[in-house]
């Protein structure tokens, strides 16, 4: 049977169990606006009774109750919902940061209209215009070079601005890759400080929740998930990757990349392999570096590249008031000094490509001329080789539009003179040059004996910059090496042109090779270049440029601040559902306090009421 004092061990118990209780809803009132912070509940079960139902049991009714004990102090946490919260502040934060990074580029395309590029050309164009009215005056040679200066410090200014926005965004990587890194190491430090507070029988609860609250913080960071299948061995996922296992945080590199322009490279410390993060603001931010901004410089160094060519192109063939010819109105500056375009690829002395941008063939065609011959033209494209299939009926306009429709790198269009052009364009592959032809190839006649452009059909005839004098393929074609890299840097007007306004040419070379008085035909091919399909990438014209740029930017904006507006609803959402579940309601913790302190009260009576039936036992019982 019960032992006298079994009375007083009961009552301690639950005075124990009421303590904890109350301490616990205190130390949740006081954490109802920590971070990550989790309510926590006092599990309390009743104690194991002391007779067993068994043979050797004592004769007397049913099992003796002996209170109540502490089981557990355990977290009110759904763990489904942490995935879920996890998952979607990744998605959170990758639109985040590319609505904040939209936004400046927006600002950038909406300066105003008197400083704008798209304005100045505009004018620049106007100006040619007004010269080919009046080629006999300086005043409006004057105002072709004041407005051809004013719209290279535009483009100029367009180009520092996105490279501002490029190198802070790799700062931020930079610093992402940081706190990454801090966080991992964090999060490997509590998984060992939880695994030993569990091997000694304590609940770490308040472990857990900053081990939650920093998986959450490294999820708006880069796309991770969890895996908690081994109680001992907590782990973290990223794209494929385990970032912690355990007591290990596996940490990443930003190693600057000489030839990207001394951006990051991200890597895998320990294993030196290439990190990729498709999710969170790491995620995000390197994809707006390597893709987004990069792509509006090589619009922009599209645009300017192909701009100042077509000028120079005529009016190093026009003649100035001063008859002075052969002069290139805009400053371009070669990749190579080499006439052939011949470069050394690998520094070890031997030129070993040919680094060409404008392929010109020899032969006059007619846009609207059934072509009559048919074969395949093989050109580089973004994935390796492009082929496309021209036919008999064709005509010019058809096969050009083809080669233009492509993925290849390469854009073509017909000249003043009604000769085949082709350009290069941005490569899409941050290893390949900008603005170099690739590759060039007919099996057919099309590029060969009927454009003038290749000396002979088929493999052994293609033109392939992979080697030196690439140009002996060629028939006899023009050809324009490669600029140095970002031309919308550098663009600037001839000196020679500043010097003397007279130099600007507005005629083309009569028969005795001077400048007719009041010839503005030079000027007048310049001015129509504004509306000309010359393709500027993928653009037709240079309006059409201008059209799709403003397009491309505002719409990419719209989209990154509608994901943006969406995700936060939901967050919101998710977020409210786990403060119903995990969050500190402060009257229901105060109503809790107060019947646990009722509980209290009873087992104090309890022990004293026990107290005074053993005083009576002991002291008042006898003679």
């Amino acid at each position: 049977m019960s032992g006298s004092f079994g009375g007083i061990e009961i009552g301690k118990r639950s005075l124990m169990a009421h303590s904890l209780q109350i301490q616990t809803a205190g130390h949740n009132i006081s954490n109802a606006d920590t971070e990550g912070y989790t309510r926590q509940r006092v599990n309390v079960t009743s104690f194991d009774p002391l007779y067993r139902p068994d043979l050797e049991r004592a004769e007397v009714a049913g099992q003796i109750g002996q209170g109540t004990e502490v089981q557990s102090v355990t977290r009110l946490r759904d763990e489904l919902l942490d995935t879920r919260i996890v998952a979607q502040t990744n998605v959170q934060s990758y639109w985040e940061t590319r609505e904040k990074y939209y936004t400046m580029l927006e600002q950038i395309y909406n300066e105003p209209e008197e400083i704008s590029v798209r304005g100045n050309m505009d004018k620049f164009w106007e100006s040619w215009q007004e010269l080919s009215l009046y080629p006999d005056q300086d005043a409006a040679r004057q105002a072709v070079v004041t407005r051809a200066d004013s719209l290279t410090n535009a483009i100029q200014q367009r180009n520092k601005s996105l490279v501002a926005i490029g190198n802070q965004i790799n700062e931020d990587i930079n610093a992402t890759v940081r706190q990454v890194n801090d966080y991992s190491r964090q999060i490997a430090e509590l998984n060992m400080e939880i695994v030993r507070s569990k091997a000694l029988g304590d609940d770490p609860n308040d472990l857990m929740d900053r081990r939650d609250l920093l998986v959450e913080k490294l999820g708006k960071l880069i796309n991770v998930t969890v895996e908690r299948k081994d109680p001992d061995e907590f782990m973290v996922h990223t794209a494929g990757q385990i970032i912690v296992q355990g007591g290990i945080a596996r940490q990443i590199e930003a190693i600057p990349d000489i030839e990207d322009g001394g951006y990051s490279k991200l890597r895998w410390q320990d294993t030196q392999y290439d990190a990729f993060f498709e999710g969170g603001s790491l995620g995000a931010l390197v994809e707006l570096r390597d893709k987004d901004v990069r792509s509006e410089m090589q619009s922009l160094n599209t645009m300017t590249l192909n701009f100042a060519d077509l000028v120079n192109d005529i009016h190093r063939n026009a003649i100035g008031k001063n008859n002075v010819t052969g002069l290139d109105f805009f400053v371009q500056h070669p990749f190579v000094e080499n006439t052939n375009g011949n470069y050394d690829s690998d520094g070890d002395g031997v030129m070993d490509t040919s680094y060409v941008f404008r392929l010109t063939g020899t032969n006059t065609l007619k846009e609207h001329e059934q072509i009559g011959l048919e074969g395949e033209i093989t050109l580089s494209g973004h994935d390796g080789n492009v082929t496309l299939v021209y036919h008999a009926t064709d005509t010019v306009e058809e096969v050009i539009n083809r080669i233009n429709n492509t993925d290849a790198e390469v854009k073509a269009y017909l000249d003043r003179d009604n000769r085949l052009v082709l350009k290069a364009t941005a490569s899409n592959d941050k290893h390949n040059p900008d603005f170099v032809i690739r590759h060039v190839e007919d099996s057919g006649m099309f590029l060969t004996g009927y454009a003038g452009l290749l000396n002979a059909s088929g493999e052994e005839g293609a033109y392939d910059y992979a080697q030196a004098d690439a140009v002996n393929a060629l028939a006899g074609a023009q050809f324009g090496t490669a600029p140095v890299l970002n031309p919308s840097a550098y663009i600037q007007v001839n000196d020679a042109i500043h010097t003397d306004i007279q130099s600007v040419a507005a005629a083309l070379p009569n028969l005795q090779g001077v400048a007719d008085a009041g010839d503005g035909r030079a000027a007048v091919e310049i001015a129509a270049l504004r509306n000309t399909s010359v393709m500027i990438g993928k653009s037709r014209t240079f309006d059409d440029y201008f059209a799709d740029a403003v397009t491309n930017v505002g719409l990419k904006g719209e989209q990154a601040e509608n994901m943006l507006i969406s995700q936060n609803a939901i967050m919101a959402d998710l977020t409210g559902l786990r403060d119903s579940i995990s969050g500190v309601n402060i009257d229901e913790e105060l109503a809790d306090i107060m019947k646990f302190q009722h509980g209290y009260n009873a087992a104090a009576r309890f022990v004293t009421v026990q107290d005074q039936l053993l005083d009576t036992l002991i002291n008042r019982l006898g003679i």
